[in-house]
C-alpha cells in the first residue's frame, strides 16, 4: 500500500510538473515562520500536531479522506476545495503537498510544520511554505501573495500558541 501511495504521489508530482511548463520559468518562494512555546515540544505537538488540528488553529474546516492521519494521508479542507497530502512525517513534524489539479496552474505548493525543543520546558513551532509565484502577474502581487500567506500562518502560528500554553 506504501509503495502505492509513493507511486501514485510521484505520478501527481510528475504531472504537476508538466502542467506547470510554460513560457515562464518557474519562481519558488520560501516563506519561513516561528513563534516560541513556553511548553515542551511533545506537549505543543500532541496538542497541535493532529493532521485535521489545521480545523482549530487556522480555522478550516479539515476531514481525512485517505488513510488515518499518518504519512500518506489525505485531508480535504473547506470542503473539499483544498486536498494535502502527507509527504513526510517525523515525531514532531509533518510536511504536505498539494496535488496538480488538471487545468490549473501547478505552484508545487509545499508546506511542513515542527515543533522543535529549545529547552525541557520551552519549544519553537516552525512552518514553512514553499511554492512557485511564477503565475502572478507583477513583483507587486507577489509581494502581495506571499504576505497574505505569511499572515496568514503568522495568526495560525499565535493560535498554536494559545492552544498549547493553555492548562
Amino acid at each position: 500500500m506504501r509503495q502505492l501511495l509513493l507511486l501514485l504521489l510521484s505520478a501527481l508530482i510528475t504531472a504537476g510538473l508538466m502542467l506547470s511548463t510554460t513560457a515562464t520559468a518557474q519562481e519558488y518562494v520560501t516563506i519561513d515562520m516561528e513563534i516560541d512555546i513556553n511548553k515542551p515540544a511533545a506537549e505543543v505537538w500532541e496538542k497541535v500536531g493532529d493532521y485535521c488540528s489545521i480545523s482549530e488553529w487556522l480555522g478550516l474546516d479539515c476531514e481525512i479522506t485517505s488513510g488515518e492521519g499518518g504519512m500518506g494521508s489525505v485531508r480535504a479542507l473547506l470542503g473539499g476545495r483544498i486536498i494535502e497530502i502527507m509527504v513526510a512525517q517525523t515525531e514532531l513534524s509533518y510536511g504536505y503537498t498539494q496535488p496538480a489539479v488538471e487545468g490549473q496552474f501547478y505552484n508545487l505548493y509545499h508546506g511542513f510544520m515542527e515543533a522543535r525543543p529549545v529547552t525541557d520546558s520551552t519549544s519553537k513551532m516552525l512552518y514553512t511554505l514553499t511554492y512557485d509565484v511564477s503565475n502572478l502577474p507583477d513583483q507587486a502581487a507577489k509581494d502581495a501573495d506571499i504576505e497574505r500567506r505569511r499572515g496568514m500562518f503568522t495568526n495560525a502560528l499565535g493560535a498554536m500558541k494559545q492552544l498549547a500554553e493553555a492548562d
